[in-house]
């Protein structure tokens, strides 16, 4: 372990959200959440589970009297979920961002897998992009409401 690393979720509720890769639509979802995945070589898939676990629980849609009070089951919502690697960037020294924090491929490819596999297990719609490569990703971020969760802070 390095230390401080952490499993990050970069979560932004949309109303519509969509992932190409060389101009093709790989993933799109309506009304959910487009979720930035961020893993760290100290990352295990008990942390993994437990983010899938908090991120499936948030109540933040709009209930009938406008409070946030609503899960993405309730609403039958779905995910569109992209690994990035960049939410690791370490902007401390210098202006170009060091990524030495972000789990090394092979390892953080099993956990994207993985928490796409267990999202798979409880939500009907899960869409994903492609590990590794150049990914185009529109949204419209409905509020706009975005919450990032660190494992750490769980």
């Amino acid at each position: 372990m390095k230390g401080e690393e952490k499993m990050r979720f970069v979560i932004q509720r949309v109303s519509e959200s969509t992932v190409k890769v060389d101009g093709e639509v790989i993933g799109q979802i309506g009304k959910g959440f487009m979720v930035l995945i961020g893993v760290s070589d100290s990352d295990t898939k008990e942390t993994a589970d437990k983010m899938v676990k908090k991120m499936l629980g948030l109540r933040i849609f709009e209930d009938e009297q406008g409070k946030t009070n609503l899960s993405l089951d309730t609403v039958g919502g779905g995910l569109l979920l992209i690994s990035q690697f960049t939410l690791y960037a370490n902007c401390k020294k210098g202006n170009r961002p060091s990524f030495i924090e972000a789990g090394g491929p092979e390892m953080a490819e099993e956990m994207y897998q993985y928490i796409i596999d267990r999202c798979s297990e409880q939500v009907e719609v899960v869409e994903h992009g492609r590990f590794g490569t150049d990914m185009k990703v529109s949204l419209t971020n409905d509020g706009p409401f975005t919450i990032i969760l660190d494992s750490d802070q769980l």
